[in-house]
Order: structure tokens, then C-alpha cells, then sequence
């Protein structure tokens, strides 16, 4: 119901806001919990068995089901940016205003509106990085879907990859850096690199034909725009840094990297 515009008396109103408060308070989450985990271990299994129109129907379930839109709801409305609105100013804050986006969550007709351009200081450096920060439903389906596509994404990722990886941190890097360098056949020498405007310049033909989701939801996530000093401008590449699904799309894109790496340097 959309109460802005609702004929109904200011009583009825109430209740409902009451009824939809008490519907969120009830949910138990470690079953909504449970239920997403079992259907990503479902698309995992499928995806190492080569099953991919398995895999994608379990996507689709995950991403049509209450349990999986309830958590992506609790997600977006629990982080550090829970304070911070899109294009829109609004905030889910109430537990009535959370019920209710987890009703309206929905694939049909969906239209992702503009990210919000901001700036903000890189660490130690005087360039500042570009953030794009969708509204709070844009939020919400960008986790709904990143929940469908994680599974895949860690069955057919890197094995020496650590960065925007579930289970994985900095010290696991740490961890492998010091495996390798203890050895007494230890490397030399340790390159680093860094991918200029990582997120900024994924081909978005490259993810559309590459990527397992729905396409139709993935083009608006990639062609929504943005909202600079109140002008609009188009996002032809990239997907922004700030975006729910963004590090997967960029995991996903420099995956098979390691063995490139590995074939053109053998380790011994």
C-alpha cells in the first residue's frame, strides 16, 4: 500500500503501520538465515558440477523468495551506510518502513534510479576516489541478487585471491605471503601491481556475455547513471565503488588472472 496516496482514514493507516512493525519484529532471522545459505550451498554444488540451468534456476529462487529478501532488507538497513540516502533522501529506519520494502522488492518493472556521486579522500594521497551511492532500494535488489551470484562467484574464483572474498581478510594474504617466502626456493622478488580505475572501466559488454544473473536486472544496475552537482550523466563503463555487487562483478572479471600469471612465470 502506498500510504502517501492512500484514500483511507488516518485510523486504518496506523494499523497497518503497526500490523506491517510487527510482521518485521516476528521474523526469525536465523531461519531466514538458514533458508539463504541452503539454496547458495544448492547453486554452489551445481555450479561445481557443471549444471549451469540448475544453478540459474536456483537463482532465480533465491532471488524471488521472502527469506532471501528479508536478509537483503536486514543487510542494506544494518551496515555503515544505513544513514546515508541515494538520489531519493530516503531511509528505511522503522521497522514498518523495512517490512514494506520487503514486500515491494520485486524484478517486475524494475528501474534502478541514479547512483549519487560523491568524493571522498584517498588514504594517504591527495586524489580523491568516486563513490556511487544507489537509494536504499537500488541497495536492497543489488544485495538480492549479489546473495544468487556469490555462490558462483567463490565456486569458480581464483584460489589465491583474497580481496572482497566471504572468509577471506588481509592476514590470509599476509598468511600466503609468508607461505611462499619461507620456502627456501623463495622468490626474489614480489611485484605489485594496481589496476587504475578498477571499478571504473569493467567492459560492460564483457559482463553482460560473462556474468550468470539476469541480464535485464544487471542493465539497470550497470546503465543507471548518476547524479553529479544536479546534473545527469550516463555510465557507458565500470560499476561504481559503493554498489552492493560491485566487488563481485570486479572478482569475477579478474578471474583466471592467477593462472595467466602462473603459465607465463612457473613457480620453480
Amino acid at each position: 500500500m502506498n500510504f502517501s496516496n492512500s484514500t483511507t482514514d488516518k485510523t486504518e493507516r496506523l494499523r497497518d503501520t503497526k500490523d506491517l512493525a510487527t510482521q518485521w519484529e516476528s521474523i526469525d532471522w536465523a531461519k531466514m538465515e538458514n533458508d539463504v545459505n541452503r539454496l547458495q550451498t544448492r547453486i554452489a554444488k551445481a555450479t561445481a558440477n557443471g549444471a549451469k540451468n540448475k544453478a540459474k534456476r536456483l537463482q532465480y529462487l533465491l532471488t524471488h523468495s521472502f527469506s532471501a529478501k528479508a536478509y537483503a532488507v536486514r543487510k542494506v538497513t544494518t551496515n555503515k551506510g544505513k544513514n546515508t540516502s541515494g538520489v531519493d533522501k530516503r531511509l528505511w529506519s522503522t521497522s514498518a518502513s523495512k517490512m514494506k520494502a520487503v514486500l515491494a522488492l520485486s524484478d517486475k518493472h524494475y528501474r534502478a534510479k541514479p547512483l549519487k556521486r560523491v568524493y571522498i579522500a584517498k588514504k594517504g594521497k591527495n586524489k580523491k576516489r568516486p563513490l556511487g551511492i544507489p537509494t536504499m532500494y537500488d541497495r536492497a535488489m543489488q544485495t538480492l541478487y549479489a546473495l544468487a551470484l556469490e555462490p558462483i562467484a567463490e565456486t569458480t574464483g581464483d584460489n589465491i585471491s583474497f580481496g572482497f572474498r566471504r572468509g577471506r581478510s588481509a592476514k590470509d594474504a599476509c598468511e600466503q605471503i609468508f607461505n611462499i617466502l619461507a620456502r627456501k626456493c623463495a622468490p626474489t622478488w614480489i611485484l605489485e601491481g594496481d589496476i587504475k580505475a578498477c571499478f571504473d572501466n569493467i567492459n560492460h559488454d564483457w559482463l553482460q556475455a560473462n556474468i550468470p544473473m539476469d541480464k535485464r536486472i544487471m542493465k539497470q544496475f550497470l546503465k543507471s547513471g548518476f547524479v553529479y552537482e544536479g546534473n545527469l550523466f550516463p555510465t557507458e563503463t565500470g560499476s561504481p565503488q559503493g554498489g552492493a555487487i560491485s566487488s563481485l562483478y570486479a572478482n569475477m572479471t579478474l578471474d583466471k588472472l592467477e593462472s595467466v600469471i602462473q603459465d607465463k612465470y612457473h613457480r620453480n
